[in-house]
């Protein structure tokens, strides 16, 4: 168990399936780490906090995947991980209401932060921006739209996410979290209202045919203990 880790959990011993999902999110820890401590020689200083708000928003998303679309973490897991501040409680809240279902960041609607006590510009759909602000990302999380209808690959459009048809797939456009038995959320497929139409069980069964065999694995173990 990573440091980091070890100081949040304060020697508290965690419910069962946090086994299967450790490794995970020490990988995402370790990763935001290095974000912070990522040389800033040529980067603005906004663009210093972009790389860490969106690995915060995928470390949330595998959770909220997990807990509300397989449905295979248990409440008692959930509680705990909200309660020592590993998940975003409050993010992961705001996605299962419509309108936010893959808004980037908490910030980004907190009116206090932008001009008029307006919220940020990526919560504007993209078709009725004007031209100046069409791919301008947010300042502070670097996200350019996080409006219901304009995600791709089942999440928001960051700085970096590729805005043309051959500008990348899924695999490329995720931070490299993914571990043996972590489902991406290509995976999982997208949210609703993320850009993507409601997943039926059908979709998922799908999907878990092309699922390599650990996946299957310890997801199925996750959810026996649900």
């Amino acid at each position: 168990m990573s440091s980091t880790i070890r100081r949040k959990l304060k020697n508290k011993k965690p419910p069962p399936g946090w086994e299967l999902i450790e490794e995970v999110i020490e990988d995402f820890e370790t990763q935001m780490k290095e974000a912070v401590n990522e040389e800033h020689e040529g980067k603005r200083k906004n663009e210093l906090t972009w790389k860490i708000h969106r690995l915060h928003w995928e470390k949330n998303r595998f959770i909220f995947d997990l807990m509300y679309q397989r449905k295979v973490m248990s409440r008692e897991l959930y509680d705990y991980l909200v309660r020592e501040k590993i998940a975003d409680g409050a993010l992961i809240s705001k996605w299962r209401k419509p309108g936010y279902e893959i808004l980037c960041s908490m910030l980004a609607i907190q009116k206090g932060n932008h001009n008029f006590g307006t919220t940020s510009h990526c919560r504007v759909p993209l078709r009725v921006r004007s031209n100046q602000q069409k791919i301008t990302p947010d300042v502070q999380t670097g996200c350019i739209s996080c409006a219901s209808g304009d995600g791709r690959f089942g999440g928001p459009i960051w700085w970096n996410t590729p805005l043309d048809e051959e500008g990348g797939g899924a695999e490329e456009n995720t931070s490299r979290w993914q571990q043996p038995g972590a489902a991406t959320s290509a995976e999982a497929g997208p949210s609703e209202g993320g850009g993507g139409r409601k997943r039926g069980a059908d979709d998922l069964a799908e999907d878990d045919e092309d699922m390599p065999e650990d996946v299957k694995r310890r997801l199925a173990m996750l959810k026996g203990k649900a």
